[in-house]
């Protein structure tokens, strides 16, 4: 049981690193985050499933510790991506070199 919700905690996590390195595009990079953060999610808890009943309040804490990061990525990023169009008029990533726009 432990190995299938590892293998299943794996898969979104592959794709997710397959996608956002691939990705040009910076809103396919952020939709990449999303999967990749809810694996780690799936691998806390079911690592505290497994080890018992002291340790399985520790990993959904963990688990619930990355949702909140991952709800602020999902409001600030599309603000920053709006902010990047506006200045920069492309959200193409090879095209972004610094920080400063022209």
């Amino acid at each position: 049981m432990l190995e299938r919700a590892l293998v299943l905690g794996a898969f979104p996590s592959r794709t997710g690193i397959y996608g956002l390195t691939t990705s040009r595009d910076i809103v396919r990079a952020l939709m990449r985050l999303e999967p990749m953060l809810n694996a780690v999610n799936v691998n806390f808890v079911t690592s505290s499933n497994y080890l018992g009943a002291q340790q399985r309040v520790k990993g959904e804490i963990f688990a619930i510790s990355v949702i909140a990061p991952a709800s602020a990525e999902a409001a600030i990023g599309p603000a920053i991506v709006l902010a990047m169009y506006r200045n920069a008029r492309s959200i193409r990533t090879d095209q972004f070199n610094s920080l400063r726009w022209q």
